[in-house]
């Protein structure tokens, strides 16, 4: 195993440093400011990379996402492909954006080449026609362009 022999700077402190030791080759420069781990054999060695972040992000140029990641999935594009056995799978993300949960129910209207998915309300199982009207009329409207 390797351990860092101190704590690398960041932040102002880091900058400052940086700054004062401009004379010095990178890796160098990386070293005296924290960013080198010892191995078991006594060997040096300097992790740019954490030091190039850590620069960075005392400039303010974070690399990482605002919003904690879990690893997990993709990004969402806003774009779904019909599967070979017909189906069309939106996906959690989408889903749980919108705050959609399980058993919620959806009336389905058919365009032209699209597909209007209208939440029905869990009470009266009504649907408001009036945004699906509007719809068609632009719809027919293109067609006729």
């Amino acid at each position: 195993m390797s351990e860092t022999a101190t704590a690398p700077l960041t932040g102002k402190t880091l900058l400052a440093k940086v700054k004062e030791l401009s004379t010095l080759p990178r890796r160098e420069r990386a070293k005296q400011c924290g960013y080198y781990t010892t191995t078991k054999n006594g060997q040096v060695r300097v992790n740019l990379t954490d030091f190039y972040d850590a620069l960075l992000s005392a400039r303010g140029i974070p690399l990482s996402p605002e919003t904690p990641k879990d690893g997990r999935g993709r990004e969402p594009t806003y774009r779904v492909s019909v599967h070979q056995n017909g189906q069309i799978v939106i996906g959690a993300t989408y889903t749980k954006a919108m705050g959609l949960k399980s058993g919620d129910e959806f009336e389905i209207k058919l365009g032209y080449k699209h597909i209007h998915l209208i939440q029905v309300d869990g009470d009266s199982k009504e649907v408001d026609e009036d945004s699906v009207e509007d719809d068609e009329e632009e719809e027919e409207e293109e067609e006729e362009e």
